[in-house]
């Protein structure tokens, strides 16, 4: 590496002359120094979070992932609501309103996003992604009023950004909110769903097939009417998911620290929520006890519970096409799943179906994150639940997986299904379990004698019937018609 001396006489510069900055004027560019409750300390130059945003990214280096996007605008959502309200009600001068309201606006139009650092788990009951927020919003509206970042005499991040606010009603409306956008579009998958297992019920409701239960031969039912039971199922989730949230609307926006109100000013507390509605365009309302939604998380938990609810809907759903599809020669092999993708990397020509295995793979994780978040609501102290960054994360990874995995549920596997018809027709005439209608005709003990000596024999029933001269060949052929036995008997 050349000296200083060395440059100096190189490039010709005359004595005296710095050709290298010192240390301190090299940080002064590239830091800026900010204070707190726990001393100073430096931030990067080029920042819009602050200290206390840059000491959280430091002590939470939990899941290395950003926090959900659709949190970030619901957060800064809040921060416009509050500032137009603090406004009207007179606590906040107009100048600071309109550039936090302007500094709000680009953030939500996809500016500075890479600015919020702080990690989706963390501890402090959410107050780190508050101040994120707050830093970010506050260092923005600075530069809107022509100052620079960390002057905080002209955009406070507490005191202006987080006037009349605390995290413990922010960050837990700011979930609610991200919880009923997640909703809408699991929804929306869900319904995309059920229309595509309702067209296959339509397709398929001619196919005869063997049904089953405990895995053994039962009685005939039609492929529809299978596929129709996954849409009812499916419609029933979607009642429960619509349900669910229904029970994110009340918020404790307002109650501040631990639901009083404290430092909210009473128009602020009544005009709040209605601001937020104008602002987001969603339809919340204020809890009517503020202290009760402040402490408690039960509605997050049954929000999960109608996710895992579906989660099992869905994987069952899944369960049942690898069986059914299962061979494509030495298995059931009654329906035919897309080939997506080859199946191994040793044996020639296999395909797997993989779309249904990663939809029960998304329900397992489901399942454990319902766990999780059960945990978490029931961990909550007095005043306050510490937990809600766990519950949020867990949440929302497990709607919008379980989104992501309807939406390639269908795309990718339901819509392209079809019917291997002969080979179910085989497997219902081949079955003892059609024995089941002669019960009511001739009897439950000679039916069982009957399709115990057609399996002894390994021959149909029809056959063992004919030779025992058990019904005339006509009202056995009525009797032992498929399409009749998916339907109420006599009917």
């Amino acid at each position: 590496m050349l000296s200083e001396e060395m440059l100096r006489t190189t490039v010709g510069w005359p004595a005296g002359t710095r050709v290298i900055p010192d240390i301190e004027e090299l940080e002064q560019d590239r830091f800026r120094i900010e204070h707190d409750s726990i001393g100073d300390k430096k931030v990067p130059a080029d920042a819009y979070y602050g200290v206390q945003t840059l000491r959280a990214a430091e002590n939470f280096r939990i899941t290395g992932l950003n926090m959900h996007p659709e949190m970030i605008n619901s957060l800064v959502q809040i921060k416009k609501a509050a500032a137009i309200t603090n406004a009207r009600t007179g606590m906040l001068d107009s100048k600071r309103c309109e550039a936090i309201v302007k500094a709000c606006d680009e953030i939500l139009a996809g500016s500075f996003r890479m600015h919020f650092v702080v990690d989706p788990i963390q501890g402090g009951a959410g107050t780190s992604l508050n101040m994120n927020a707050n830093e970010v919003i506050a260092n923005r509206a600075i530069e809107i009023l022509g100052g620079q970042k960390g002057d905080y005499t002209i955009v406070h991040p507490n005191d202006h950004v987080n006037l009349s606010q605390s995290t413990n009603d922010v960050i837990p409306t700011a979930g609610k909110m991200t919880t009923v956008r997640l909703l809408l579009h699991l929804r929306l998958q869900l319904q995309c769903l059920q229309l595509a297992l309702s067209k296959k019920a339509e397709e398929f409701d001619h196919v005869i097939k063997m049904g089953r239960t405990q895995m053994q031969d039962a009685v005939p039912i039609r492929l529809g009417q299978e596929f129709r039971a996954y849409a009812d199922a499916v419609t029933r989730s979607i009642g429960r998911i619509e349900k669910a949230a229904d029970e994110m609307r009340p918020i404790n926006m307002g109650g501040t620290a631990i639901g009083t109100g404290v430092n909210a000013d009473p128009a602020y507390l009544r005009m709040i929520v209605p601001v937020l509605n104008e602002v987001s365009g969603m339809e919340m309302v204020q809890a009517t006890d503020l202290i009760d939604s402040t402490q408690n998380l039960d509605p997050f938990v049954a929000v999960s519970g109608a996710v895992k609810s579906c989660a099992v809907t869905l994987s069952k759903i899944a369960n049942d096409l690898r069986l059914m599809s299962s061979g494509p020669r030495a298995g059931f092999g009654e329906i035919n799943l897309p080939a997506m993708q080859n199946g191994s990397s040793i044996m020639p020509g296999k395909v797997n179906p993989v779309i249904p295995e990663v939809v029960n793979q998304v329900s397992f994780n489901v399942i454990g994150n319902d766990l999780t978040i059960t945990l978490a609501a029931e961990a909550g102290q007095l005043e306050l639940n510490a937990f809600e960054p766990i519950i949020f994360y867990n949440l929302f990874q497990s709607i919008d997986t379980l989104g992501f995995a309807t939406e390639t549920f269908v795309d990718n596997c339901i819509t392209g299904i079809t019917a291997n018809e002969e080979r179910c027709r085989e497997l219902v005439e081949n079955s003892v379990g059609t024995v089941t209608v002669l019960a009511p005709v001739i009897g439950y003990q000679k039916a069982a004698d009957i399709a115990k000596k057609a399996l002894q024999q390994n021959r149909s029933v029809r056959e063992v019937l004919l030779e025992e001269h058990v019904m005339e060949p006509e009202e056995l052929s009525r009797v032992l018609d498929p399409v009749r036995m998916t339907e109420p008997f006599g009917s």
